[in-house]
């Protein structure tokens, strides 16, 4: 029965520890890429700010009805580049910002995870003291009673629950 048990525990972690792994692998590499999609796109609408102005310099040098027709290009070409900017703004906000946020916490978890490990091996180490020692003086009840109550009293101290 506790071998069972022994069994899932190592099962259950195995799982754990390849569950944050994968989340540490796959979410720094989606946010490394949306980053620097942002940037590209950030880079492109300065492209395009470059070539409003340049149409408006160009406007400047036509007739008149040349002219117009050149600046109503360029103003509704300059509003497609408020749309993108507000693209970059949201995804900077909305997808790359909370991605970020997902390193912290990963490692956050596997700290955790690391500390269940060490406080688990550090029971089961106890628990196979325990086993020698019962062998080793099955009648012994105030040996085997101290040394349970020291373990227990090391579980609270660490923090670990039986």
């Amino acid at each position: 029965m506790m071998r069972r048990t022994l069994e899932n525990r190592n099962a259950q972690t195995k799982q754990l520890q390849t569950a944050v792994s994968n989340v540490e692998k796959h979410f720094g590499e989606l946010c490394q890429i949306f980053a620097a999609y942002v940037r590209k796109t950030a880079r492109l609408r300065d492209k395009a700010d470059l070539l409003v102005n340049e149409i408006n310099a160009y406007a400047a040098t036509e007739t008149p009805h040349l002219k117009l027709g050149l600046m109503n290009f360029a103003d509704e070409f300059a509003k497609l580049q408020d749309y993108r900017q507000a693209e970059v703004e949201r995804l900077e906000a909305k997808v790359v910002e909370p991605l970020k946020t997902y390193g912290t916490i990963v490692k956050m978890k596997r700290d955790d995870l690391k500390a269940t490990l060490t406080a688990r091996n550090r029971e089961a180490k106890q628990l196979t003291q325990l086993e020698r020692t019962r062998q080793r003086n099955p009648s012994d009840r105030h040996v085997i009673v101290s040394f349970e109550f020291g373990s227990l009293k090391k579980c609270l101290r660490y923090g670990v629950q039986k």
